[in-house]
């Protein structure tokens, strides 16, 4: 059965693309931490992000490292931060997360809550 990503990926379940190529997507975390919390996920499903070939790996920190410097053009943060968890999907994916302080990351508080509408404009503040 394939992973939400990758329903995300090929259209069945809509989302708010920021940036795409034929092997890479990345949208938008629809629980953001913060404005421009952003998804970067391989369109090869695999389930854990180190079990990705090397190649692959390092061409999608490359592909995340763009997506990166436009949010940090764009919105209004100190940096941008790099997480790696993995729990919640079985799909290897980064979180790109505009910060002001290390609280920023905490993925235990209250997530915000954006109307469509202030997603759509987010995406496309962003999209590559």
């Amino acid at each position: 059965m394939a992973t939400i990503f990758s329903r995300i990926i090929n259209g069945e379940i809509p989302s708010y693309k920021v940036a795409e190529d034929d092997r890479y997507y990345a949208f938008l975390d629809i629980n953001p931490l913060t404005k421009g919390h952003t998804l970067v996920v391989p369109k090869q499903e695999v389930d854990y992000l180190f079990d990705l070939d090397d190649q692959t790996l390092g061409d999608m920190m490359v592909f995340a490292k763009k997506i990166a410097r436009k949010i940090k053009e764009k919105i209004d943060c100190k940096r941008v931060a790099v997480v790696v968890l993995g729990m919640e999907v079985p799909h290897a994916h980064i979180h790109l997360i505009p910060i002001n302080s290390e609280q920023d990351v905490d993925f235990h508080r209250e997530k915000l809550k954006l109307t469509p509408e202030e997603f759509q404009k987010i995406a496309e503040l962003i999209q590559m």
